[in-house]
């Protein structure tokens, strides 16, 4: 069905047009679904005739990969979360320059496996450095902090730990603790922010894949991500 907005009739495609040259973020604790469901989402975009990359954050540049490697490495469990904070703001900077910038310059979707939202919860909330300081602290080292749409996928921990691989980096090797405090983080920030939606990750992948569907296209079909 057709609606109107500001005198102009809108048509059931409307948000393919409004997604083209944005940012989407996927994002959610360890185990929540967000590497599989952020690769789904760009195939389905893709079959909709909207150009889309899709990146992993850290990573995706040769100096983010190298940092990944040092910041996920089990070898590394003395790390502090200040020194974690740099480390993902260098690769995630480097990121932004090497393939970010173009992909959205070329007025494609960028579909990203996590951005500052993780930082937030991650180190802010759950490691104690303060969501509002790592929020200064990308802003100051960041051209973009936030995304036009971030998809909080939500889940319970017991369902992200059957989820997460035997053998677990050093990230997913804290404790039970920690990963309940970065759900809270997530919540917070779907709470408090603007662009952001909080998705059921419950369920079997093909399930969450259509909600995340349907949550994208019915955000850029309200006009809340036009400029």
């Amino acid at each position: 069905m057709e609606e109107s907005e500001g005198g102009r009739r809108l048509t059931k495609d409307d948000w393919k047009q409004n997604v083209s040259g944005k940012l989407i973020v996927l994002d959610g604790p360890d185990g929540c679904g967000k590497t599989t469901q952020a690769r789904l989402l760009t195939r389905w975009l893709q079959g909709e005739d909207v150009p889309t990359s899709n990146f992993r954050d850290p990573g995706d540049t040769t100096i983010g990969e190298r940092i990944r490697d040092i910041l996920l490495s089990p070898e590394h469990m003395a790390m502090t979360a200040r020194t974690e904070i740099l480390l993902y703001l260098a690769a995630r900077a480097q990121l932004w320059e090497e393939r970010i910038v173009p992909a959205l310059r070329e007025k494609e979707c960028v579909v990203l496996d996590r951005w500052v939202s993780s930082t937030c919860a991650y180190q802010g909330h759950a490691g104690g450095f303060g969501m509002s300081n790592a929020i200064t602290l990308a802003t100051d080292s960041l051209a973009r902090v936030w995304a036009d749409l971030t998809v909080v996928l939500d889940v319970d921990l017991e369902t992200c730990a059957s989820r997460m691989p035997s053998k677990r980096d050093r990230m997913e090797a804290k404790p039970a603790e920690y990963h309940q405090k970065v759900r809270e983080g997530f919540l917070q920030l779907a709470d408090e922010h603007d662009g952001f939606l909080a998705v059921d990750a419950a369920g079997g992948i093909e399930a969450v894949h259509a909600r995340v569907t349907e949550a994208v296209k019915a955000f850029f079909s309200s006009g809340e991500s036009t400029d």
